[in-house]
């Protein structure tokens, strides 16, 4: 696997383990809520416990692409993570958007070399 590749599956790996960890702590004490749909929308998120399998979700698949372990399972789920946070900002915050493109970005690098290894998941049975 070219080098690029690995850096961007250890980053994207550290930025979602970090970024599942954080989910836990919002539980505890949650940050100031955006105004309008978004800061209703999260509100919601928070009090259902949502964001406590959201960031679970993240926290495990960063924690396989960093130790190397089931990465196209965790590149699959954290693809799914990653359209959500992407079809949020562009729906409720457009103005945080950057992140999810940088995430996206990274997800691409990380999964072009592996795109044999996607194929098995896009053929009709």
């Amino acid at each position: 696997m070219p080098r690029y590749a690995v850096a961007a599956r250890l980053l994207l790996g550290l930025i979602f383990l970090v970024a599942g960890a954080a989910k836990f702590v919002f539980l505890v004490h949650p940050p100031p809520l955006p105004p309008g749909l978004a800061g209703e929308f999260i509100s919601v998120l928070l009090r259902s416990h949502w964001v406590a399998a959201v960031g679970l979700v993240e926290f495990v698949a960063g924690a396989l692409l960093l130790v190397n372990r089931y990465v196209i399972l965790a590149m699959t789920v954290l693809a799914a993570v990653i359209v959500n946070i992407l079809i949020f900002h562009a729906t409720m915050m457009p103005i945080g958007i950057f992140p999810g493109i940088l995430a996206a970005v990274l997800w691409i690098v990380a999964a072009l070399p592996l795109r044999n290894r996607f194929a098995p998941l896009l053929r009709e049975k």
